[in-house]
């Protein structure tokens, strides 16, 4: 059965009510179109940090001006979120309150509610100065079948998707607020090298464990921060199927997810194929 997915590169700060409201204009603009999962950006609720960077000292060496709101898993806006989705599965980005910890997190919600959470683990460039690290690595079941999320800077860790494939995600959903470099910057985002080291892991996750890979991102300016876009659907077979390029949009295709993982999984299959006795990396290190 075909299934449509998408993927949202969109500007978000820290307006809530703006910011739910462009939730609900992108959800509405994905039903239109047949979505059945759409991943919005990292931190779409309230918004990123607005600068980033540790210092010598163990500081920021350049301090955000404000931090993000921190929401409640039962509070209204995620509830706002779920009225949206209906039937359809949404990723969404927000600062997450547990106690006196604020957490990175992902949302994944349905209509009936918070599916899942994922609370991101690798944190960049002094994110822990502000948030606290995730600790766990799962996938959820959702109307739309298995789904993993992942945020940012996780992609750049082979572990973190690899986790999620294990757990029966055919479709993950790495979230982003992906910013350009800071140093030996581009005047064109696309020829940005942090453009390129997006584009690449998310390729190479999508091929390595041969899954639907859906990779949302930040647009335009925040802050300090410029952030990239590309937010794109990668197929299994690490091949780009939809993307926004350097612009705003949403990056939609159309496939069989049960067909294309089969296919692809059918002569090489590299999660039957992995020989983890082998992966231990305390013993590695006792050797090396």
């Amino acid at each position: 059965m075909s299934t449509s997915v998408a993927a949202v590169a969109a500007g978000f700060g820290r307006d809530l009510d703006a910011d739910l409201a462009q939730v609900e204009t992108l959800t509405a603009q994905a039903r239109a179109r047949g979505v059945s999962v759409l991943a919005l950006p990292e931190a779409c609720l309230g918004g990123y940090l607005s600068a980033l960077g540790r210092g010598r000292d163990g500081t920021h060496d350049e301090e955000p001006d404000s931090l993000p709101p921190v929401l409640d898993l039962a509070g209204p806006e995620l509830r706002r979120v779920a009225a949206a989705a209906r039937e359809m599965t949404v990723v969404v980005g927000f600062c997450e309150a547990d106690g006196p910890l604020r957490y990175n997190s992902a949302a994944v919600v349905s209509g009936e509610g918070v599916l899942g959470v994922h609370r991101k683990v690798h944190q960049p460039l002094g994110e822990d100065l502000h948030y606290a690290a995730g600790e766990d690595l799962r996938a959820f079941d959702t109307p739309a079948g298995r789904v993993g999320a992942l945020i940012c800077y996780d992609k750049a860790f082979p572990e973190s998707a690899r986790a999620l494939a294990l757990d029966g995600a055919g479709i993950i959903a790495c979230i982003s607020a992906w910013p350009a470099s800071r140093t030996a910057t581009a005047g064109s985002i696309a020829e940005d090298r942090w453009t390129h080291r997006f584009n690449i892991f998310d390729q190479a996750r999508a091929l390595e464990n041969q899954v639907v890979w859906l990779a949302s991102n930040q647009v335009g300016t925040f802050g300090s921060l410029r952030f990239v876009s590309h937010a794109k659907v990668v197929g299994p077979g690490g091949d780009v199927l939809a993307s926004t390029g350097a612009d705003a949009g949403m990056a939609v295709a159309t496939l069989d997810v049960d067909e294309v993982l089969g296919t692809a999984r059918r002569s090489m299959f590299h999660l039957g194929d992995r020989r983890p006795e082998l992966y231990d990396y305390d013993r590695v290190a006792a050797h090396a």
